[in-house]
């Protein structure tokens, strides 16, 4: 890991279309142009990393969002706060926006320069302004964090404060559309874009915005570690809600804790409501028929999906492939092979139609502006 990055580094390493099993675009998670400390300037190296995977995303006949993980006053680290001291030092940590007026500021900056150069781009069909805004548990200093779990203790607390997303991304669309009025705009919630989040996200006037969720519930099922899967898809029951009972988990407990939500947000506001992130781990019992019902839900509601697989360049990293569902369900396998799990999901890709090449062979010279929803599931876990 390069010490003045002070972050893991991701490559990727982009394939023929036909390598993607279907999938028909990337969602590059990726660092912020701009540094994480002040005076909050490019990072030339950062910004060759990311034009070098549009260039390969374009090579390899997919579309790419571009979301930014980290910018200024917020590290890498905000997602791994919790383990400071074990394999990183506390120094480490940087969650200094969130009480930091001039880093707030240089995030609407760096989107508003993020848009304006990649605007004419026709490979990007999105911006995501932040993976997983998280102020409610770290607060502006992860060693000492607010932990609110709580919506209405966290708004009537904070709300409107620096601590509050919904006052910050209304000024980044709002700078983005002065030098780009087409690329969709995708946001997610606070609470790292949680359903249960959702309801309280502050709707836009911006007609070309997307509001996000990453959908990993129940988390109780989707992160069981690979020697406690206890809790079964369409089998052992487990305490799903909290409340000291069990719960069958089923399509009728998604369609009824997950899928309400996003229906009610998008009928009550007329917008539209995608899932930039979901998945489980890929031992999971019953993962092929969770995934199964899953795609199913969100196909029939026309939700743009992306499927999480974390896959870093930084060999430590490496052995973190919990959401590879490539590698099968077997904890100790470590390379590709088939799996119930695998082909679901390809089956679900394998719907897709919608590539650059689609739609650029007849248009070679004008920008191309993506619909906002087209029920094309994509390829791509709290991290």
């Amino acid at each position: 890991m390069p010490a003045r990055l002070r972050r893991p580094t991701f490559a990727a390493k982009l394939q023929p279309a036909r390598l993607f099993l279907g999938a028909n675009y990337v969602n590059l998670s990726h660092p912020g142009l701009f540094t994480e400390t002040a005076p909050f300037i490019l990072d030339a190296d950062i910004q060759a990393n990311l034009d070098d995977l549009l260039g390969k995303a374009a090579q390899s006949d997919i579309f790419a969002v571009i979301s930014f993980r980290t910018g200024p006053g917020r590290s890498e680290f905000t997602f791994f706060w919790d383990e400071a001291g074990d394999w990183f030092s506390e120094d480490y940590l940087n969650d200094s926006m969130w009480q930091d007026q001039a880093a707030q500021d240089a995030w609407v900056e760096m989107w508003r320069y993020t848009a304006q150069r990649y605007r004419n781009n026709p490979i990007v069909a999105g911006y995501d302004l932040m993976v997983e805004p998280n102020s409610n548990e770290v607060g502006s200093d992860a060693t000492n964090p607010l932990d609110i779990w709580d919506l209405d203790e966290f708004y009537d607390k904070y709300g409107g404060s620096l601590y509050d997303w919904n006052q910050l991304y209304p000024r980044i669309v709002a700078a983005i559309r002065t030098v780009d009025p087409d690329t969709p705009v995708l946001i997610g919630g606070m609470g790292y874009s949680a359903v249960e989040w959702l309801p309280r996200m502050k709707v836009l006037t911006d007609t070309r915005t997307v509001y996000m969720v990453h959908q990993y519930a129940p988390f109780i099922y989707t992160h069981q570690a690979s020697d406690t899967t206890t809790c079964t898809y369409h089998g052992h029951q487990c305490d799903l809600d909290e409340d000291g009972a069990n719960d069958l988990l089923n399509k009728a407990w998604l369609k009824n804790n997950v899928f309400s939500i996003t229906d009610a947000f998008s009928n009550a506001h007329g917008v539209p409501v995608a899932a930039n992130e979901f998945g489980l781990m890929r031992w999971e019992p019953g993962a092929d028929a969770f995934m199964a019902d899953q795609m199913d839900l969100l196909e029939a509601r026309g939700m743009n999906n992306a499927l999480w697989e974390w896959a870093p360049a930084w060999e430590p990293f490496q052995v973190y492939n919990d959401f590879n569902f490539r590698h099968g369900p077997d904890p100790n396998n470590h390379s590709d092979v088939s799996s119930a799990l695998s082909a679901t999901i390809v089956s679900y890709w394998g719907r897709n139609t919608i590539r650059p090449s689609s739609i650029l062979i007849f248009t070679p010279v004008a920008t191309i502006y993506l619909p906002l929803i087209f029920n094309e599931p994509a390829a791509h876990h709290r991290e």
